[in-house]
């Protein structure tokens, strides 16, 4: 084998680095790239409507107070939260003015799993306040505690 002069070994050293150099461009231009995309789902019915209920003892007298349980029934396939609570009182005698009443409804966030029923969702108290007005309109009446949700 010949010995290759300073000039020829050079020159083949800068021809196996430019063939390198050549090379690893032609992996990085193989391996580099762009584009774009986008994607979409659809979302199921989610989050449904709960039916909420009020239930406290009956026999509230002028003056008196009782505590109220608030339950949520979900018939959804979905899990939701029950929020805030508002409570109303309404009766079904004209004589018995739903003023006389106060009702408070106390709930903090209240997961409510899908189909479920009588999940507890909150608590607060139902009073029947005295008044000067004649009252005994309200001892046949049906008084009800109206519910909602935000």
């Amino acid at each position: 084998m010949r010995n290759l002069s300073k000039k020829s070994r050079l020159a083949a050293a800068g021809a196996a680095v430019a063939l390198v150099a050549v090379g690893g461009g032609a992996a990085y231009a193989y391996w580099t790239t762009t584009g774009s995309g986008s994607g979409n789902a659809a979302n199921s019915a989610g989050g449904g409507t709960v039916t909420l209920h009020a239930t406290f003892a009956a026999g509230l007298a002028p003056g008196n107070f009782t505590s109220v349980a608030y339950t949520a029934d979900n018939a959804s396939n979905t899990g939701t939260v029950v929020g805030a609570l508002t409570a109303t009182v309404t009766t079904n005698v004209a004589g018995c003015d739903p003023a006389w009443f106060d009702v408070t409804a106390v709930t903090s966030n209240s997961p409510v799993a899908a189909n479920s029923a009588g999940t507890s969702v909150g608590s607060g108290t139902l009073t029947f306040n005295n008044s000067t007005a004649n009252q005994d309109a309200c001892k046949s009446a049906v008084v009800t505690v109206n519910v909602t949700s935000e």
